[in-house]
């Protein structure tokens, strides 16, 4: 039987050396290798991202379904070698509770999720079409093309989907309101600017299935009566600029694209637009005055885009992921994609499931599981079992969650409701080594440095409270600063002009609210309880924990750990620095925090 050699070349994998494991398994297995007597019998292939980020290189052998982690060039003979004896490498399995398991159905990374956007990615060639193809691409391109425009945007209806790039508003309601708008021309335009720290939702799909991309814009494009696309992708996205930039020419060949499309009346030119690393532009109207060539700065939106967007004329723009699902939602019916979810929010939402998780990486789950399923069940929990304190959802302009909210279902409502909000996707995990005060002023400071500076109350009041958060965590908070904030913060929700001003107070809002206590003990006792603010804490050895195995010795840059190997070592608070390396490379929990008392 052929087996394909699927090889994760998404870009964390890039960075673990996956093209290595691709040329080294392509020389094991050439065409001319017989194994089992069958020529040509494996075929290497390089696909997108696989997901399990933090244990690449991803090789997969199907059709056995056999899946090695943490791949490299060397163990390309092993693999070879047990495609002919049909005896799986177990050193390169992962392994669970003491288990090898062989298949990603049997991972509990894998095994709870269900994949729409990410269907296709880590199975397919993102550089090959016809690959594409063989999965039911470009079907519902057909399909659509046989369709009225109010019956492709009423089936979008009837799917329940919500934008996925964070603000969640109705996607068929979005395309009908452009599609009544009479001037022309019309544009379809895709988000792929993705500005969130720690977020790769949609650099994963413009990397691993551009196509599924290009052919929900072209099905937009029909619904509204649109023959003008772009697509706004991050400067940074070298990889997925490549992708989709051989996949617009691929699908143009193809008659896929272009001038009468499959031989019908409509047309669609698509055009990449590079983002120039302004967190901003994520916001739709600044996004499209950068298109236009004008800074990028938003609007007020006493007009929508769907009436005047790009050029002053009837715009629609979704996200990446959003375009993904529309091929499945008119290939296989808008109630099966509207099974999955909650009431209000359909269907699946991927995630960038980052932080002090023990399995970090890029889930796709039904909307409406509670975050313990995904941070616990899927993500395995905090890394060496410490205690969870905390997850950030939503971006920097996301909020926090407690643990006492972790039963909470992840949907677009529930989120908001808490103070937090779904964003593109992106969520990071927090154990109690965090300190909430410099988590709000660490993405305070990020939301500062990268507002437009238009409007006042988001230019002046991001200033503020970042001064206030700063002195705070350097012990030179006073009696006042917490209301403060809260003033200022609900002065930005009310007053800013876009969503980057109105949502930036989240991370301080939600951490004073379910962490006040820190804040007080940073202001009142001068004391950081999690040993992250250096002017607030030090560190000290435990001696019942100390083994004497010298890592903190070897990793203090100042010289301030001491002692003898196999014995109890001891930190100079006063040389010590409080940066934390002796505690990051201590493998027995020996090093602890201390309150630093004035």
């Amino acid at each position: 039987m052929r087996r394909t050699v699927l090889v994760c070349c998404g870009t964390g994998c890039l960075a673990s050396g996956s093209i290595e494991v691709a040329e080294a398994l392509q020389k094991e297995l050439a065409p001319d290798v017989i194994i089992h007597g069958v020529e040509d019998a494996c075929f290497v292939k390089k696909t997108g991202c696989n997901g399990f980020c933090e244990n690449g290189p991803i090789v997969r052998i199907m059709p056995d379904d056999i899946s090695y982690y943490k791949v490299r060039a060397k163990d390309a003979s092993a693999i070879a070698k047990s495609l002919e004896t049909n005896e799986p490498v177990l050193r390169l399995l992962y392994r669970t509770g003491g288990k090898a398991v062989l298949s990603q159905r049997e991972n509990p990374f894998y095994s709870p999720q269900i994949k729409i956007a990410l269907r296709n990615i880590g199975e397919i060639d993102p550089a090959d079409i016809n690959d594409y193809i063989s999965r039911g691409g470009y079907t519902a391109l057909k399909q659509a093309l046989g369709m009225e425009p109010q019956d492709i945007i009423a089936q979008v209806e009837a799917s329940g989907l919500r934008g996925r790039g964070g603000a969640g508003f109705p996607t068929g309601t979005k395309w009908r309101y452009a599609a009544g708008y009479e001037p022309t021309p019309k544009y379809v335009i895709a988000n792929g600017d993705e500005g969130d720290p720690g977020a790769f939702m949609d650099r994963s799909i413009l990397e691993g299935d551009p196509h599924s991309v290009i052919e929900g814009m072209a099905i937009c494009a029909i619904a509204i009566g649109s023959s003008t696309g772009f697509l706004y992708i991050r400067d940074e996205y070298s990889l997925a600029l490549a992708n989709i930039e051989k996949a617009i020419q691929d699908a143009e060949d193809a008659g896929f694209l272009g001038e009468s499309i499959i031989g019908s009346s409509k047309s669609l030119k698509l055009s990449i637009v590079r983002g120039g690393g302004a967190f901003v532009c994520g916001e739709s109207t600044a996004l499209m005055a950068s298109i236009e060539g004008r800074v990028g700065e938003p609007r007020a939106k006493y007009i929508r885009s769907v009436q005047r967007g790009i050029w002053d004329l009837p715009t629609v723009l979704n996200n990446v992921e959003t375009f993904a699902n529309i091929p499945v939602i008119i290939r296989d019916g808008a109630e099966n994609f509207a099974k999955l979810g909650t009431e209000k929010s359909k269907g699946t939402k991927v995630f960038a499931l980052v932080g002090k998780v023990k399995r970090t990486g890029l889930v796709e789950i039904p909307m409406g599981v509670t975050l313990r399923h995904l941070i616990f069940d899927i993500g395995g929990g905090v890394i060496d079992d410490m205690p969870f304190k905390a997850v950030q959802t939503g971006g920097p302009s996301g909020g926090v969650i407690p643990e006492n909210m972790l039963d909470l279902p992840v949907d677009f409502d529930t989120l908001t409701e808490y103070g937090a909000m779904m964003g593109s996707g992106g969520m990071i995990v927090m154990d109690s080594t965090n300190c909430m005060v410099e988590v709000a002023r660490y993405y305070t400071a990020f939301l500062a440095d990268e507002s437009c500076g238009r409007c006042t109350p988001c230019r002046e009041g991001l200033r503020q409270m970042l001064m206030i958060l700063t002195d705070i965590c350097e012990g030179r908070g006073r009696e006042g600063d917490i209301e403060l904030l809260e003033e200022i913060g609900s002065t930005l929700v009310d007053a800013s002009l876009c969503a980057l001003g109105k949502s930036a107070p989240n991370p301080v809002l939600t951490t004073i609210r379910y962490f006040r206590s820190e804040y007080e003990a940073h202001i009142r006792d001068k004391v950081c309880e999690a040993g992250v603010c250096p002017e607030l804490a030090s560190f000290a050895v435990d001696p019942v924990k100390c083994t004497g195995c010298t890592l903190c010795e070897l990793t203090c840059p100042v010289g301030a750990v001491s002692g003898k190997q196999k014995e109890i070592y001891t930190i100079d608070s006063k040389v010590c620095i409080t940066c934390g390396a002796c505690r990051q490379a201590c493998r027995f929990d020996a090093v602890v925090a201390i309150p630093r008392r004035r």
